[in-house]
């Protein structure tokens, strides 16, 4: 645990998930003037804060109105602990010197505190979201095959319900369904707020005596390859959930059923993350990765749907 003790933090310049201070000793007269200074480096201002030991939560700058990804609480009236959910950053900062033992006990306890309260917070939005989701997939019709999403890739709906102009994707933990991804007729696409992110899944076609199964980021992307090949491909969603569907697909299948990584080449992004993560995805259960091969003028495509739409154009 980082800890800024008896300091006057100015704003810093960030870099990645942290921050450089820069500092001058000081003491502080009370512990929300300290917390206040801390967090201002953050550009978090005018918050009131409160040493009632209780877990406070406050939006960060970096996100959205109402992320509530800021959390503080003071266990005491000369140590305060703050962090954000989203970077994983956490700091202790003291009203002057070093904290000492019985104050450090107390900011650990305090952090403990708040991450319990985080997760338990979390857990009953992810029951409350997977609930909603199932209204809204028991509720939906059949995706219209016009939909102007399906028109523009040139895909069949696969199994996808409707809501008003939105397209469902399911998606599954466990064999069950506790998100759903909503994708708009000009092609942007959301989860249902506060439902299970890591390790779900959707799916194009049967995994039921199947001998090969594929992973892809996008519906689309799998969509088109199941049209392709005919064979079934599990939806991650994004390349930081590749490894988590991988392994627990992994864990599901028979060992006899293999499983390719159908990688994203996001060749014009810095690091490549389609592929880069596509490749740890594969060496984490000992698969293969499969990429889309290009046009050699190609200056547009990056995915498996991409190439498939860029051929059927050229052919016109």
């Amino acid at each position: 645990m980082a800890a800024i003790t008896a300091k006057e933090t100015r704003r810093g310049e960030r870099r990645g998930h942290g921050i450089n201070h820069k500092s001058e000793c000081r003491q502080y007269t009370s512990i929300e003037q300290a917390l206040g200074d801390a967090l201002a480096a953050y550009g978090v201002t005018g918050l009131a804060i409160y040493a009632d030991g209780a877990v406070h939560r406050f939006d960060t700058t970096d996100k959205a109105k109402g992320n509530r990804n800021g959390w503080y609480v003071c266990p005491s009236l000369e140590v305060a602990v703050y962090g954000f959910w989203h970077t994983g950053e956490q700091h202790t900062v003291t009203t002057g010197g070093k904290a000492d033992p019985a104050a450090a006990a107390e900011a650990r306890l305090a952090a403990q505190r708040a991450r319990e309260q985080r997760d338990a917070e979390r857990r009953a939005q992810q029951v409350k979201t997977a609930e909603q989701a199932r209204r809204w997939w028991a509720t939906a019709g059949a995706a219209d095959p016009s939909h102007p999403y399906l028109t523009k890739k040139r895909l069949a709906p696969h199994g996808l319900r409707q809501r008003d102009t939105m397209l469902l994707v399911p998606l599954f933990y466990d064999g069950e369904l506790v998100n759903i991804e909503r994708i708009y007729p000009d092609g942007a696409k959301k989860a249902l707020f506060g439902g299970r992110a890591k390790g779900v899944a959707g799916l194009v076609g049967k995994l039921v005596d199947a001998d090969r199964v594929l992973i892809a980021e996008g519906w689309a992307t799998a969509a088109a390859l199941y049209e392709a090949i005919g064979v079934p491909v599990v939806v991650a969603r994004n390349a930081d959930n590749l490894e988590p569907v991988a392994r627990r697909l992994r864990q599901r299948l028979p060992d006899n059923v293999a499983i390719t990584l159908a990688a994203d080449d996001d060749r014009f992004t810095d690091g490549n993350p389609g592929t880069t993560k596509a490749r740890l995805a594969a060496l984490a259960i000992g698969a293969k990765v499969l990429m889309p091969t290009f046009c050699a003028d190609c200056q547009r495509c990056t995915d498996f749907a991409d190439v498939v739409l860029c051929r059927k154009e050229r052919s016109l």
